[in-house]
């Protein structure tokens, strides 16, 4: 797996990864983040290739490395999971979205 790089759209960033294996034709996978996540600091520029590596990693292995379909959203839930996984006392200044009632 590698990651190509992002684009910036409408609504989203779109995270870009080749997936390449020896039986088969490199195959490629978009992940998108949306920009209130960004802005609400529910994920930080830098953390996102992670975040969404991790979201296509998770989907190639649970579909024997041939998920039904080539594009993913990176829901909350996942941030909290990730923001949990990751977090550290260098990560102090970086705010959490409180949780909705």
């Amino acid at each position: 797996m590698q990651f190509v790089g992002f684009k910036s759209k409408a609504t989203a960033r779109e995270y870009t990864f080749m997936v390449r294996e020896a039986s088969t034709e490199p195959r490629e996978f978009t992940i998108t983040i949306a920009h209130e996540a960004f802005s609400e600091h529910r994920v930080r520029f830098q953390d996102a290739p992670d975040v969404c590596a991790l979201k296509l990693r998770r989907e190639l292995t649970t579909s024997d490395n041939h998920p039904p379909e080539s594009h993913f959203h990176i829901t909350d839930a996942e941030l909290d999971d990730y923001y949990r996984s990751h977090a550290s006392p260098e990560r102090s200044t970086f705010h959490r979205r409180p949780p909705e009632e």
